[in-house]
């Protein structure tokens, strides 16, 4: 049997191919896929899902002059594979390589980029509306599904293209993450039929008769009606019609011809369209679908039994979810809330064991945040686990319904700083920057995995207003957690004494810091490391106290520079009047740092032991030549001034 993949460089290449021979072209995609995921990891089970899906609207479309616009995009890998990046596929989600999701800057195929849920709708509305805006005339196509209609925007675009009536098509990838109804022949005939082009002319000719003879209008309201009760029992798409958008489907997603069939068939249809699809997330890879949670992104895998190439160390977020476990069986006021990111926000232990406080909400960050208010009100503990750049969609809710309302809400942010490959539409740069201007808001941050456990069951015991604890994607520096005598809120403290300067440093920031230190102490440079777990409020006593006995201060954060902790230090130092204290600000510069390891990532923006302790290094030496240039020319004018006086004396 000869490789038909080797042979697809683009949707040209694709197109040439009999219909016939796709079931095997997609067999083929899959063992490709499986092998080349299991090295680098990625998302798996969707982009198993969606193959014939893939190959079909390549088939029938003709990208890149039609628009196919990829929700999330994190299935889009087989639509980079028949666009012309098969070959660079062993680089995604690498340093430099594909990105896992679509990037317009990476190719034209790639009609808009993403990462968030539920934007393709909207998204492609407006290609839409540009299209017509400029007279053009192409398809544009969203894809949407894997549980992103559970999110509201979604809605919001579907509510706007009905009401347009615009032609445009949306497909609903339902893989039982979002909509579920049933799949079976009479829906299947119930979709060719109304996509039938014959059909569809002798509705319209019957419709024009109608309004043509006498009493057509009485006529036509049977008809209508007729035509809606046949909906109404046989098609589970009333709502979408009640939009305005012309609902076809559910069939059958793995059925390539059926697929290609009804495509074509849509794209002579004029008016909003939505398909519905049922596929199997995972499909044909038993591991993928028999845990499709699991195996939605993976890391690198054994490819025979579908698990995860295991460090055996202890994330963050492991730590967390164990901890919230154990503080939630001793106090039955706790509950856990989250937006689809059960296992990723390591609530899966907590949904398992207390089963009536555990609350997934779907795709829904701005109701989490308003549903954990409410839950406050009635004494509840609720504690929010989001990721720092989903957080970002509950924005509002924060000030409006918690903060000003000083409710009692704990958000727990993971993945705080650079997560790695997923890229910039994921890094958590800027929650610091976003929640340090809000008031009555707590901003702490772990040093490790044991002050993670620290701050949860202390933050739990008196949540009596908004808290933050934010928290990065990576595994506790210490390895395990470890006995430690309990810190006292709202406190920092002193690692490590030194002459030359301080180092103030933020959660993940505090280990590289003292690393840093080491390494400078083998030059010779002697500073001190602050563990300042506090953003907000600072430690007053503490910061004080620092400040009497340094001239120089560097901050280290990971987090953006504008507005982030080294910000708030200098602005203190500025409301203080502290004038004469030298500040240097180390964290993620006003940019969006690409995908790769995040390891990678940290060397690229100096954030690593050996970066801080260059970028430190630098800034004391700058500033001991800027004092004693200072010390000089202060000599100089007093010298001068002196010599003045003498001269008019003795006038």
């Amino acid at each position: 049997m000869s490789n038909l993949l080797d042979s697809i460089d683009s949707p040209i290449d694709l197109k040439k191919l009999p219909v016939e021979l796709l079931p095997q072209l997609a067999t083929e995609i899959r063992e490709f896929l499986i092998s080349t995921l299991s090295h680098t990891g990625g998302h798996l089970g969707g982009n198993l899902g969606v193959v014939e899906l893939s190959l079909a609207l390549h088939y029938v479309f003709d990208s890149p002059t039609d628009k196919i616009v990829w929700d999330v995009a994190h299935q889009c890998y087989v639509h980079k594979m028949l666009t012309g990046r098969r070959k660079e596929m062993p680089t995604i989600r690498q340093y430099q390589g594909l990105s896992g999701f679509t990037r317009t800057t990476e190719s034209e195929h790639d009609s808009y980029g993403a990462g968030h849920a539920s934007t393709s709708i909207s998204a492609s509305y407006g290609l839409t509306v540009g299209r017509d805006l400029a007279g053009e005339d192409h398809q544009v196509v969203a894809v949407i599904g894997d549980g992103a209609m559970t999110g509201g925007m979604a809605y919001e675009g579907l509510n706007n293209l009905g009401s347009s009536q615009r032609n445009m098509i949306v497909i609903l990838n339902d893989n039982s993450m979002s909509i579920s109804p049933s799949v079976g022949a009479i829906h299947e005939y119930l979709a060719g039929l109304l996509t039938d082009q014959t059909y569809n002319k002798m509705k319209s000719l019957i419709w024009d008769l109608a309004g043509k003879v006498k009493g057509g209008s009485q006529f036509r309201d049977a008809v209508s009606r007729v035509d809606q009760s046949i909906k109404n029992v046989l098609v589970p798409g009333v709502f979408f019609e009640k939009l305005g958008i012309r609902y076809f489907g559910p069939i059958d997603g793995h059925d390539i011809s059926g697929l290609i069939r009804i495509l074509s068939q849509l794209k002579s249809l004029s008016g909003p369209r939505l398909l519905h699809i049922r596929t199997v997330k995972g499909k044909g890879y038993r591991p993928a679908e028999e845990d499709d949670c699991r195996l939605h992104g993976i890391g690198s895998f054994d490819k025979i039994t579908g698990k995860p190439a295991s460090s055996g160390a202890i994330a963050y977020t492991r730590a967390f979810g164990e901890t919230l476990v154990d503080l939630a069986q001793q106090d039955d006021k706790i509950v856990a809330v989250t937006a689809a990111m059960r296992n990723g926000t390591g609530l899966d232990k907590f949904a398992r064991t207390l089963p009536d406080r555990f609350f997934d909400v779907g795709i829904a960050e701005q109701h989490a945040a308003v549903f954990a208010g409410g839950l406050a009100c009635k004494g509840r503990k609720p504690v929010l686990a989001v990721y720092s750049t989903f957080l970002q969609r509950a924005f509002d809710p924060i000030i409006h319904d918690l903060a000003l309302q000083r409710l009692g809400v704990l958000l727990a942010i993971d993945r705080a700083g650079l997560v790695g490959d997923d890229g910039p539409t994921h890094h958590g740069c800027f929650d610091i920057s976003y929640l340090r201007p809000v008031p009555n808001l707590q901003i702490c941050a772990p040093r490790d995995g044991t002050e993670l456990t620290q701050l949860l069951r202390l933050a739990l015991a008196n949540l009596t207003g908004l808290t933050a604890i934010r928290f990065p994607r990576a595994d506790i520096p210490e390895g395990k957690l470890q006995e430690r005598d309990d810190l006292a809120w709202g406190s920092w403290e002193y690692l490590r004494e030194g002459r030359d300067g301080a180092i103030l440093g933020v959660g993940s920031m505090v280990d590289s810091s003292l690393k840093a230190a080491t390494l400078l102490a083998e030059k010779g440079v002697d500073v001190a490391v602050i563990n300042c777990r506090f953003i907000k409020p600072f430690d007053q006593a503490m910061l004080v106290d620092i400040v009497d006995k340094h001239m120089k201060l560097i901050t280290v954060e990971e987090g953006s520079l504008i507005g982030g902790f080294g910000s708030g230090i200098n602005d203190w130092l500025a409301d203080t009047g502290r004038s004469n204290i030298r500040l240097h600000r180390l964290g993620i510069p006003d940019q969006f740092v690409e995908h790769g390891h995040r390891d990678i990532l940290l060397k690229l923006i100096s954030l690593h032991p050996e970066g801080i302790a260059d970028a430190v290094e630098g800034f004391l030496a700058a500033e001991g030549k800027r004092s004693l240039t200072i010390k000089k020319s202060g000599t100089s004018r007093l010298r001068s001034d002196v010599i003045k006086m003498t001269a008019r004396g003795r006038k």
